[in-house]
């Protein structure tokens, strides 16, 4: 399996990556849909409730509490399989990383197109003047984070009950249009309208990496269940070579 995916990212010019929660979980950074993950830990009210635009509006303060505990990892480090596609970008083959995830590993590997559909906690922003923050100043404040203008900051992640980008998700749709080669890991595919941008690919071959089974596997003509790091650590990232 490992020597057909090496031959179709060889044979591939245009590649675009589709991540989710699984690509960061061997950074130590817990997904929410498997059983160690935040769905099935015990709260007073569940994640999905905590983590949405009307909670943080009804109940900043708890929001700003799990949020710290919980959503703001911000010693982890990129593993193999965040390296690997960084590698890739710069071999020329890799044209975009399209993710679900929120941490900025991607970028922190080194990979430059990178659109994160839910956004990410490394871009925070005051609700009345707009001036922007780090995570850092949200991880070090106490109760509800203020600007120095009196308003209230808020993470530029995508709260249950929020839409996506407009701007990135457009951005996305081109990306996977123009993709020869779709790699989809780390991700059920049952979050929606994330999940739904597998519909635009039009291109040759689609590969689905995730340790467990997705609605898609019919589908793509590569199936690997087993850790995208792991995966990636046996690939190689061979150079585009120009045709001139």
């Amino acid at each position: 399996m490992y020597a057909e995916l090496q031959q179709l990212i060889d044979q591939s010019r245009r590649i675009v990556f589709f991540g989710g929660a699984g690509v960061s979980t061997e950074s130590n950074i817990p997904d929410f849909r498997s059983v160690d993950g935040l769905y099935h830990q015990q709260y007073d009210e569940p994640p999905e409730e905590i983590l949405s635009a009307t909670f943080f509006r009804r109940r900043t303060e708890e929001f700003y509490r799990f949020y710290r505990s919980k959503m703001l990892p911000l010693e982890a480090r990129p593993n193999a399989a965040h390296l690997f596609l960084a590698e890739l970008e710069k071999a020329g083959r890799l044209t975009a990383v399209v993710t679900q995830n929120i941490d900025g590993l991607h970028q922190k590997a080194g990979s430059r197109c990178v659109l994160e559909l839910h956004g990410s906690i490394h871009r925070n922003r005051c609700l009345k003047c707009a001036r922007f923050y780090g995570p850092e100043y949200i991880r070090d404040s106490t109760g509800i984070p203020a600007c120095d203008c009196g308003g209230v900051i808020k993470p530029e992640v995508v709260l249950y009950e929020e839409g996506l980008d407009d701007d990135v998700l457009s951005s996305a749709v081109h990306h996977i249009r123009q993709a020869e080669l779709m790699i989809v890991a780390g991700t059920s595919l049952t979050v929606y309208p994330a999940a739904g941008l597998l519909r635009y690919f039009r291109g040759k071959h689609l590969v689905l990496i995730n340790r467990d089974e997705t609605p898609y596997d019919s589908t793509a003509d590569l199936v690997i269940h087993d850790s995208v790091g792991k995966v990636f650590s046996q690939l190689t990232a061979t150079p585009l070579v120009s045709d001139d």
